[in-house]
């Protein structure tokens, strides 16, 4: 079994573990495994060996909370010496000459950056490949491992490495989080300060980790806030149940809607109060979060030089539609949507609800199929996500049963009012404490 994070960095602290060879085992399992499973654009196998070992050497070592630890970085940030190609050979790929803060945070709290994940161009879709490879879920080979933080997701289920960076627009660390059975957690927006918010605010950098431990870890050094890293239980908290799927009502699969229902069991039986209760869901809400989901990638392509003529087709079409409705972004209908949710949780503490509207998308070469075979997928399995981009809440997936039929984990999504991280992590570890699940394949 991989150590976890909290593991490791503990045992590095205190001269049990060495970090040079905790690399080398993480660059080992990856040599192996990848060929597979796909998780990496970049391996940096010899610039990780020269950081584990400046690590060792470092005079603060008894005093880093990521002593040591290997971790993935999701390929959509600077890294000095490194190009981020978001999943396109179209961007410019001149090596950044310094890291940027997610890169820089990491460094500081000791952890080993020992490669870039794979993700879909301009991180659109929630099925991450690429001309050079598909992120596959390591149970299950046949389905994707999500997206947009597919490659990263791919990475922590395998046991490559035990925790990885992840950002999240319209679910892109919940999502793959989910159908690979790990937590994900989005924290609410402005947590992880950053120069620039992507997609209009509705992107943010979150952990995404085997155990709510290592989550917390990793968020309470991305969030610059150390005091995360302790998980407690929370006291009894009011949870509002909904397996109704947003906006369309679609029919949710039976083993996803049986996950939500454990899950509500295991907390009731903690001491928590559980109600069936559903936000209402404005269609200015859908609208919103669209507009911005073809907007956001637009105006980075341009911002940024991306040549358009290289872009992928179903990428081209995208930005073709985003330049339109970059028009259409209004900060009135977001105001909309916060004081529904205001409202909602005056009432509830936590929101419940499935994590995936279907079952993961089936790994394929997604990349050479056209915008309306990519989209249809993407938007059904993304059902219950998004909106909380656009409020900018907190949310964290969670694994709870497995599939009937085959060995995917089927997992719930919490959702809590901005401050909530805590409480979500909280919340997750509870459930882990009562249902323990498989760390990795």
């Amino acid at each position: 079994m991989v150590l976890t994070a909290v593991e490791i960095a503990r045992g590095v602290r205190a001269g049990q573990l060495d970090p040079v060879q905790v690399t080398e085992n993480a660059l080992a399992r990856i040599a192996a495994a990848d060929p597979v499973v796909g998780a990496f654009r970049r391996v940096r196998a010899e610039q990780a060996r020269a950081e584990a070992a400046e690590i060792a050497a470092r005079p603060d070592l008894a005093r880093l909370p990521l002593a040591g630890v290997p971790v993935a970085v999701k390929d959509v940030t600077a890294v000095a010496g490194e190009f981020a190609a978001w999943g396109s050979i179209a961007g410019p790929h001149a090596p950044a000459t310094a890291d940027g803060v997610i890169a820089a945070r990491l460094r500081a709290a000791g952890a080993v950056l020992v490669g870039l994940t794979r993700v879909p161009e301009l991180c659109i879709f929630p099925m991450t490949d690429d001309p050079d490879g598909v992120a596959r879920n390591p149970r299950e080979p046949a389905f994707s491992a999500g997206g947009s933080s597919g490659g990263s997701a791919a990475a922590v289920a395998a046991g490559l490495v035990p925790i990885a960076h992840g950002t999240d627009g319209l679910g892109s660390i919940r999502l793959p989080a989910a159908m690979c059975g790990l937590v994900g957690l989005k924290p609410g927006r402005g947590v992880v300060r950053e120069p620039e918010e992507g997609w209009f605010g509705m992107s943010v950098h979150g952990p995404i980790a085997t155990t709510p431990a290592d989550a917390a870890l990793l968020l309470s050094v991305l969030a610059e806030r150390p005091e995360w890293a302790a998980v407690t239980e929370p006291g009894p908290q009011r949870i509002a149940v909904s397996t109704q799927v947003p906006f369309t009502h679609a029919p949710l699969p039976r083993p996803l809607g049986a996950a939500v229902a454990q899950a509500a069991g295991l907390l009731e039986t903690a001491g928590h109060s559980i109600a069936d209760a559903t936000p209402k869901y404005p269609l200015s809400t859908l609208t919103a979060m669209l507009a911005r989901w073809f907007a956001g990638p637009a105006v980075q392509a341009v911002d940024e030089g991306f040549d358009l003529a290289r872009l992928q087709p179903r990428t081209r079409t995208h930005v073709r539609v985003g330049k339109v409705t970059a028009r259409w972004v209004r900060e009135s209908s977001r105001v909309k949507w916060l004081s529904i949710a205001e409202a909602f949780f005056a009432e509830h503490d936590v929101l419940m609800t499935p994590a995936l509207g279907t079952l993961p998308p089936k790994a394929r070469r997604w990349h050479r199929r056209g915008w309306p075979a990519a989209a249809l997928p993407a938007t059904r399995v993304a059902g219950f996500t998004g909106m909380w981009n656009l409020a900018g809440y907190p949310a964290i997936t969670v694994p709870i049963g497995r599939h009937p039929s085959y060995d995917l984990a089927t997992c719930v999504q919490l959702v809590a009012a901005p401050g909530g991280e805590p409480l979500l992590l909280g919340l997750a570890a509870a459930l882990e404490a009562a249902n323990p699940w498989p760390r990795t394949v």
